[in-house]
């Protein structure tokens, strides 16, 4: 051993060593943070599931694929970092011998073959990253970039670091090329090859050059073991662990559909024994979030496609998923000091810790203590509440996140704390509650009026407990019952289920308010009062299938009600049309012409993956075929409805339908297809503010296809 390796020896001993140090100390740190979480048993089943789950996820990159370009050149950078590591650890033998490599696998072809294979594309990739990082960084996007907010030194000193070690890499081999210790043919490493036949021959560089590279990485694992919140390097651990304790391992849209139930010390609330001195009503400090919350916060990559996709962001409104969940963490890590030391609030407000145990913290860890979770600049809060109100619910961010954050759990849970103990929610929204709780409707409509858009029709519509036997029951929803538009769509694929002869029936009278939007909006007491008053209707009734016209009660009677008692198969209107025109059951007989556009329902197509429908539909009706939006399917964008959004006002920014409408009308297309009565309301009042209603008509996929089957219906037919 020369003095050189000598030298290059004891200094990657030293940095390795402190950086060990650093990082096993980071580690505990952020374990015992997840750790103050409330406790989710529900995230420890069925493993097996899990397990192939996480694997297929992030060994297929079955998400960040979806982004094209950039999902390939990360799969192959993170290929690169796990794979190369290895050669990391060859580095420690080579600045103690440049004569050798790793043990076992040093001189194997296919290792070496790999190696490089892998190291040109991980050079490629990091290369990539850093220029859509350059090109897309906010100062340049008019501050819609998605990584507006994001800590942007962060991202580049990772990608700096990935990049040298990369070069460092191939330097290494260069000179062993050059000093002939190097045991693998031109065939199989062409780029270390090439560099070696330039480079001198000297082993002090090869050994000098393994120290940078042991240098660079270690510096790396001591700076972002001195920055716990550095997600952008952490997700690289983390994210296996988050993945595999997502919501439902085994469904594509883990994380939506059905809201997470509201817990207390991980159980679900009964409400009929509930106390608010000792159960727990949603989130009203952050500790109170379960551990996968304080997970899924630690995870964040920062990558913000969660904000690029989100409808209140890209309308101007304060709510970023990716700040939202980067204010969470950064105030659960400033926290946890006072926490771990004993410290926290009884579901009273009192004060759990000694004085004696919090007399050694940090002011500022006293201070962060203090702040409401939910409360305006003035206050200190962690989340505004304009932040907190502006989510629709839709799943955009939920849906785009490539390490399974759950965002809309978050916001419901925060809300729930916010309207069942603090009271605090938009004023209009006090109204549709009301109405929920006394007219069982958010319209406020007389409950004697639901059966009136059976009325003018050319048949008699069956109502249950009037006939012995039905296939279906019709589920008409409160506003395919209330309001005007959606009475229309109501009346349609009435009629259309009777010319395809299905067996089917109504609640009428019988039938109240799914829930939906008191869950939504955080008002869970009410939503349960409603759904167990509907679960006793429906078994009563003998409903085995269902069938829905709007999505938010198509998905909280199929994936909801369950929790409560109620079994029931649950289908869309668009599904029971497609099937019934697949079977010839219904025959479009003159094509809808004049272009049509379809509009994804965010609760039909990203909660529950029913994109193929209502296509199906319209494409048997439509001359021509359907013109997409370019944001469509799972990236559709949201009406501006849904989480309660349809009963609040929109005062800040612009209007999310307007924003939607303007995509539909640059199709072209003359007939804009919804399916979901939300949406039809949402999207019919944009058209209208652009002054377009007499040039685009929004109607439901049962109109169009009704127009098809039976060319003679008109507007005046199926009435307002």
């Amino acid at each position: 051993m020369g003095t050189v390796q000598i030298v290059t020896t004891v200094l990657a001993a030293a940095i390795t060593a402190v950086a060990v140090w650093l990082a096993v100390r980071a580690v505990r740190r952020m374990v015992a943070v997840v750790r103050l979480g409330q406790p989710a048993p529900e995230r420890l089943t069925d493993r097996g599931t899990r397990l192939k789950t996480m694997l297929v996820e992030i060994a297929g990159h079955t998400r960040m694929l979806r982004w094209g370009v950039v999902g390939a050149a990360h799969w192959f950078v993170m290929i690169a970092f796990i794979a190369l590591s290895t050669l990391v650890l060859e580095a420690y033998f080579e600045v103690v011998n440049p004569r050798v490599g790793l043990p076992l696998l040093s001189g194997w072809l296919p290792y070496g073959l790999l190696t490089e294979l892998i190291g040109v594309l991980g050079f490629v990739g990091i290369a990539v990253l850093m220029v859509i990082r350059l090109i897309n960084r906010p100062t340049r996007a008019r501050g819609l970039s998605r990584f507006t907010g994001s800590t942007m030194w962060q991202a580049y000193f990772v990608e700096w670091v990935i990049f040298t070690i990369l070069i460092c890499g191939f330097f290494i081999r260069g000179f062993k090329v050059a000093t002939d210790h190097f045991d693998y043919p031109v065939w199989a490493t062409p780029v270390s090859h090439a560099l070696g036949s330039v480079l001198p021959a000297s082993e002090a560089a090869l050994s000098i050059v393994a120290l940078i590279k042991i240098a660079i990485s270690m510096t790396w694992l001591i700076v972002i073991s001195l920055n716990v919140t550095m997600g952008v390097a952490w997700h690289r651990f983390s994210a296996f662990f988050n993945i595999f304790f997502k919501r439902d391992p085994g469904s594509a849209g883990s994380g939506l559909g059905a809201l997470r139930p509201m817990m207390s010390d991980g159980k679900p609330l009964d409400f009929e024994e509930a106390d608010p001195e000792k159960d727990q009503f949603g989130v009203a400090q952050v500790e109170q979030f379960t551990w996968k919350g304080l997970l899924d916060f630690t995870t964040c990559t920062e990558c913000g496609r969660c904000q690029s996709q989100c409808p209140a962001w890209n309308t101007g409104k304060p709510l970023s998923p990716k700040l939202l969940v980067l204010s969470l963490r950064d105030h659960a890590y400033a926290k946890a000091p006072y926490l771990l030391a004993g410290g926290g609030k009884d579901l009273t407000g009192e004060e759990k810790a000694t004085a004696a145990q919090l007399a050694h913290l940090d002011v500022l860890a006293l201070a962060e203590a203090e702040r409401p979770l939910i409360g305006g600049a003035e206050d200190g809060g962690v989340i505004d509440p304009d932040v907190l109100w502006s989510c629709t619910t839709c799943g955009a961010c939920v849906e785009q996140c490539p390490v399974d954050i759950e965002h809309v759990d978050h916001i419901v849970d925060m809300r729930r704390y916010q309207v069942l103990i603090e009271s605090s929610f938009p004023s209009e929204a006090g109204v549709m509650l009301r109405n929920l709780e006394n007219k069982g409707n958010p319209w406020g409509a007389p409950q004697n009026t639901r059966e009136d858009w059976t009325k003018g029709l050319d048949f008699e519509v069956p109502r249950v407990g009037e006939v012995e036997d039905f296939e279906y029951l019709f589920w008409v929803g409160c506003a395919g019952a209330f309001e005007d538009r959606a009475k229309r769509t109501t009346r349609a694929v009435a009629t259309l289920l009777h010319e395809a002869g299905v067996n089917f029936a109504i609640l009428g009278e019988g039938e109240t308010c799914s829930g939906d939007p008191a869950r939504r909006i955080g008002n869970e007491f009410v939503f349960q009062m409603l759904a167990q008053q509907n679960v006793e209707t429906l078994n009563e009734a003998g409903v085995k299938k269902i069938v829905a016209t709007c999505p938010h009660c198509f998905n909280t009677l199929g994936n909801e009600y369950g929790e409560l008692g109620g079994k029931f198969e649950v289908v869309h209107h668009t599904q029971l049309l497609a099937h019934l025109v697949a079977s010839g059951k219904l025959t479009p007989v003159t094509p809808v012409d004049g272009g049509v556009t379809y509009h994804d329902p965010c609760y039909l197509g990203r909660h529950n993956r029913v994109f193929a429908a209502p296509r199906e539909v319209l494409g048997s009706a439509v001359d021509g075929g359907l013109t997409e939006m370019p944001r469509n399917s799972e990236r559709s964008f949201c009406c501006g409805a849904g989480g309660a959004r349809m009963w609040m006002e929109e005062r800040i920014g612009k209007r999310i339908n307007v924003d939607r409408v303007e995509e539909a009308l640059s199709t072209g297309a003359k007939t804009v297809a919804v399916g979901c009565p939300f949406c039809y309301t949402m999207l019919g009042d944009g058209v209208t503010g652009k002054g377009e209603e007499d040039n685009v008509e929004v109607v439901d996929v049962a109109t169009v296809l009704l127009r098809s089957v039976k060319p003679d219906t008109t507007p005046a037919k199926t009435g307002n």
